[in-house]
């Protein structure tokens, strides 16, 4: 039988300390349904501290109202401050008060935390821990207790550091989580000092670690195989400083590569689909590069790797992406050949052999493309509508007839307008729009005008809009290369324009990515 690993999440406390997110209560709820959704164990939801954090208090009020199936929803907090009693606490009683079957504390393990910042002396800072545990678990609660600075506590006094956690497990603490809240632990360090707890503690372990040095998961994992059988991380990494320990890719690491039970299966066959939305709500745009679940993650540009992928899919990817929700790529670029597009074609239903005619026209036509500034490495969604239109198995959905593009100050402010004639099924459309900018405009005045004829246009955003210059000799005059990244909320996608002119290249990568969304829609 294989091993259980809980996996308990931090995103919504430890996760929303990364310095870009900024999560709303209603973000909140949307993630905690999210995260019982995929089963993780424990979902922590923040700190309910009564004149401190509203927010946080209101959240474990109406999580209760949710219908939580597969997780326990954690309150988090502190032990109790010094020269207080436990019944006196602010923040024991607020975790109580929170109404949680689950609270998560954390204590000083390390004497350099107990004597300079809470001012207190070993011994006293022992009893908090003690005194602390004992009074939430007099009050029927699962207590998980995180030994904060735990590692860097080990390293300067392993006697001291290991009191600490006695002293949690002789109190009746349910789980003993010993963290690596500097990040600064190395991986040889990890597996020695595991190792001499999981020999001395009966109480189940926890493993908590930062990434500042980049071995967040490596550490984790370690840990893992040495006993440690809950996992604490966030989701895509978010966190403090360099981040937390991620979840998205530790799941698939414990699973398909060490054999163990963390998440159900089918929930992370759709791991790809529920890292974007973590991105989504935290209004991140998602990281290409991220391991199992990046757009790059199972990406072969290279001519060589291309062909090898099309003889054998084992010879340049570590596990089928399809196990994480992810697809793989090959774009066609000036680096690839044949094979790239043979690929790509077949992704698409698109039929095309080798030594077909069209095959090297298309390849040469593409080739021809980029050396006019076109890309279509980042921009499948533009190759995908050529080689359609190319094969006359496209019917467009609608025509452009003309466009104007007004932008002018008014009281120190710039304002944008955008008028477009668009014939839509044999009925022309002329609509206006305003925007925060020319393009915004554009695209504002595009969907107004075909928006009754294609509903789902309303369920597309912009992401992301790039504009490079392709020839730097021609001064304001050279071509510029406009990408645009939309999203649906299920799928992202890029598309290109190149023209001399920025509004009519990016006319054409919004037109693109339109035709992209209706295509896929149907």
């Amino acid at each position: 039988m294989k091993r259980k690993i809980e996996i308990y999440d931090t995103t919504l406390r430890d996760g929303a300390q990364s310095p870009k997110i900024s999560f709303s209560l209603e973000d909140k709820l949307l993630l905690a349904q999210k995260l019982d959704d995929m089963g993780v164990a424990y979902i922590e939801g923040g700190w309910p501290v009564k004149g401190m954090n509203s927010m946080d208090l209101e959240f474990f009020k109406r999580v209760k109202k949710l219908k939580i199936r597969n997780s326990k929803i954690a309150a988090f907090g502190s032990t109790r401050r010094a020269k207080a009693s436990v019944k006196e606490d602010i923040i024991l009683n607020s975790l109580i008060e929170a109404g949680t079957g689950v609270v998560t504390i954390f204590g000083k393990t390390w004497t350099l935390h107990a004597v300079n910042v809470l001012k207190v002396t070993p011994e006293e800072n022992i009893v908090m821990i003690g005194e602390s545990v004992a009074y939430l678990k007099d009050h029927k609660k699962e207590v998980i207790f995180d030994a904060e600075h735990f590692f860097d506590g080990y390293k300067d006094n392993p006697e001291y550091a290991l009191k600490c956690v006695k002293a949690a497990q002789a109190a009746g603490a349910d789980c003993i989580c010993l963290c690596d809240t500097n990040g600064g632990t190395l991986t040889r360090d990890m597996d020695a000092i595991t190792k001499d707890v999981f020999s001395k503690i009966k109480t189940k372990l926890g493993i908590h670690t930062h990434n500042d040095s980049d071995l967040a998961v490596a550490n984790a994992i370690i840990a893992v195989e040495n006993g440690i059988s809950q996992v604490q991380g966030t989701m895509n990494g978010f966190g403090e400083r360099t981040g937390n320990m991620n979840l998205v890719s530790i799941i698939p690491a414990l699973t398909f590569k060490m054999g163990y039970d963390c998440l159900p299966l089918k929930q992370i066959n759709k791991l790809t689909e529920s890292a974007h939305y973590f991105y989504e709500v935290a209004n991140m745009a998602p990281l290409d590069s991220q391991a199992y679940v990046g757009k790059n993650a199972f990406t072969h540009k290279a001519g060589v790797h291309a062909d090898a992928m099309l003889k054998d899919e084992l010879a340049y990817e570590h596990i089928k992406p399809e196990t994480v929700g992810n697809i793989r790529q090959m774009p066609v670029t000036n680096q690839a050949g044949i094979s790239s597009l043979l690929f790509k074609s077949r992704q698409w239903g698109i039929k095309l052999e080798k030594d077909d005619p069209r095959t090297r026209e298309f390849l040469s036509k593409i080739k021809k493309m980029e050396q006019d500034g076109y890309e279509f490495e980042g921009a499948d969604a533009s190759l995908n509508l050529f080689l359609k239109k190319s094969l006359s198995r496209y019917k467009p959905f609608f025509e452009l007839k003309g466009l104007r593009v007004i932008v002018e100050e008014k009281e120190g402010t710039l304002f944008s307008e955008a008028t477009i004639k668009i014939k839509v099924k044999d009925k022309l459309e002329h609509t206006a729009a305003e925007g925060d900018g020319p393009v915004n405009a554009l695209d504002n005045a595009l969907r107004k005008a075909i928006i009754k004829f294609y509903p789902e246009v309303k369920d597309m955003h912009l992401v992301d809009y790039k504009v490079r210059v392709v020839e730097g000799t021609k001064g304001t005059s050279a071509k510029v290369r406009v990408l645009i990244e939309s999203s649906d909320n299920k799928d992202v996608w890029t598309t290109v324009g190149v023209s001399e002119n920025v509004i009519e290249a990016s006319w054409m990568a919004l037109v693109d990515s339109v035709e992209y969304k209706l295509m896929k829609s149907r």
